[in-house]
């Protein structure tokens, strides 16, 4: 067995495309130019995630099943999306896949068409209440939202809403939750807002009111648990959220169970920390992986955070919202800007 680092699960979350029918306001992404890769040159690249995925199996003895969530932009725009998905499909001994998408391009008969191909997910966005969501996404988009959520469950496919906080909208999670419980969607979560792109800086949320905002997030948890007759999840398993929430503590894993590659090949540990590793069109994903000194100093359980040094979840925590930090400080190696306990330490 190799002495590489090898983890044990991998997640791609794979960019097809900068194209999107929206401009939400705020967007980690500000160009949406048609910079993207060809269909063949996609499976160039799936086929060096199946090298990865054998290579991590070869080094452990047992087989790691990968997952690849692929998004965009909005990866409907893709006038090949459904072929890749089908590529995607034939190869489910091997990954699963999910759907990350505005909404949009979800009618009935796109709904009955994704059931065929069985993803894990697929996940929209909603941004708090009808006229929240319609400032931030645009004029109706809540109204398509909606009716996407509606087609996906009829279609009996595995749907999740993602609500991204800042300090204009997180008080607006209960109502979120509400309508995912009415729409019998599966899972509902929440992150903070990162200021890259668009993202406003005074729109990212303060220590306290982070802690207030997982308050909120674990009533209304408490108040929609999941019964025989509600199966929609309040899921609070994201950074931080373990201090307030009966949950097990969680770390980014940014680097390492997770990657990141963009529409034109690029790699990053995570879409919402910008740093290039390299680009798969120049080097192979598995060789950037063994080797990037980025990499391999994000997934090291004894890289010092500043700021965290007397912390007593210092080694589960391990800083919190890394891609947060990274924005906000320059460095990934920072406590998180939202951690309510850091000036304490």
């Amino acid at each position: 067995m190799s002495s590489a680092y090898t983890p044990n699960a991998s997640l791609f979350q794979w960019h097809i495309t900068e194209r999107c029918n929206l401009r939400c306001s705020h967007c980690y992404q500000d160009n949406y130019a048609k910079n993207e890769l060809s269909f063949e040159q996609l499976l160039g690249i799936l086929e060096q995630y199946k090298t990865l995925l054998a290579t991590f199996e070869q080094r452990v003895g047992y087989p790691i099943k990968g997952h690849i969530t692929v998004t965009g932009g909005e990866p409907f725009v893709r006038q090949d999306f459904l072929q890749l998905l089908e590529v995607f499909a034939d190869h489910a001994d091997l990954f699963s896949f999910a759907i990350l998408t505005n909404g949009s391009f979800i009618d009935k008969a796109m709904a009955k068409r994704l059931s065929t191909l069985k993803p894990r997910f697929v996940q929209v966005s909603v941004e708090g209440t009808q006229k929240t969501h319609d400032h931030i996404r645009g004029k109706n988009h809540f109204e398509h939202v909606v009716s996407a959520l509606k087609y996906l469950r009829q279609a009996k496919l595995h749907t999740l809403i993602s609500f991204t906080a800042h300090r204009k909208n997180y008080q607006q999670f209960p109502a979120v939750a509400k309508l995912a419980k009415q729409l019998k969607v599966n899972r509902v979560w929440a992150d903070r807002l990162i200021p890259w792109g668009s993202g406003i800086n005074e729109y990212m949320l303060t220590p306290e009111e982070t802690q207030d905002f997982f308050q909120l997030m674990q009533q209304t948890q408490r108040k929609i648990y999941p019964t025989w007759f509600s199966r929609t999840e309040v899921a609070m398993h994201r950074a931080l959220q373990f201090l307030v929430a009966d949950t097990m503590p969680y770390h980014c894993t940014a680097g390492d169970t997770l990657l990141t590659v963009q529409p034109n090949g690029d790699l990053y540990p995570c879409r919402r920390m910008p740093i290039r590793v390299g680009n798969l069109l120049e080097t192979d994903l598995l060789e950037l992986y063994d080797h990037s000194k980025l990499l391999k100093k994000l997934r090291d359980y004894n890289q010092p955070i500043e700021n965290c040094e007397s912390c007593v979840h210092k080694s589960t925590c391990r800083g919190g919202l890394k891609c947060l930090s990274y924005a906000v400080t320059g460095s990934p190696f920072n406590a998180d800007p939202g951690c309510w306990l850091k000036s304490s330490n």
